[in-house]
């Protein structure tokens, strides 16, 4: 983890957005780059006055959604059991595994595709969600914009925190685990009201009936 971190670090200070860009295309596109470092790095950057915090978040979030459009679009087209045969043939070369992949399925079967929002904020699913999201062919608009809105404010939490703790940007490690713990609470609750509004309405009595 402390080479991946240097290693990141390097990249940023040499191609700057440029690379916050790229580097969190590729954490959405099934490459699993911590964010939690290229955000709150680029969030320090910004502290020091080396770009503006909001463009850094934009393309941040940006990249995600790119990336995140790639492996749906993965998703969509090839389908299930290529999806499998292909993390097991070549996962091993980009940390992917089929475990990951079916924690985020069952993720997304679960909740919905409202987790393709909450997911963002989440660590692994938020790398894989978007491949069961392609196979169920989620509508691409409102599969966008929810990616966007969890990515916007996943990157920007980061990179204010990054901002905030300035030289000792990589102390962020307890708060986002917090953040991420927080997230799933939200969604569970989430999940339970809606399941008890519509227990209340009748929904799923005459549904059964």
């Amino acid at each position: 983890m402390h080479n991946i971190t240097s290693s990141l670090i390097g990249v940023i200070q040499s191609y700057g957005l440029l690379s916050v860009f790229v580097l969190m295309t590729a954490e959405s596109a099934l490459i699993p780059i911590p964010s939690e470092v290229t955000m709150a790095f680029a969030g320090f950057l910004a502290s020091r006055g080396v770009f503006n915090i909001w463009e850094a978040v934009l393309i941040g979030a940006l990249g995600n959604l790119i990336g995140s459009l790639l492996a749906y679009y993965l998703g969509y087209r090839k389908g299930e059991l290529w999806i499998r045969y292909a993390i097991n043939k070549w996962g091993k070369w980009f940390l992917v595994s089929e475990h990951d992949f079916d924690k985020a399925k069952k993720w997304f079967e679960k909740y919905g595709q409202g987790v393709s929002f909450g997911s963002r904020m989440l660590p692994i699913v938020r790398t894989y969600i978007s491949l069961p999201a392609g196979i169920a062919r989620m509508r691409i608009d409102l599969f966008s914009v929810l990616t966007f809105l969890g990515s916007f404010i996943w990157s920007g939490f980061l990179a204010y925190l990054g901002f905030k703790l300035g030289q000792n940007w990589e102390a962020i490690g307890p708060y986002f685990r917090k953040f991420q713990i927080a997230i799933v609470v939200v969604i569970i609750f989430a999940v339970a009201f809606y399941i008890y509004k519509h227990i209340k309405r009748g929904t799923f009595k005459k549904s059964s009936n």
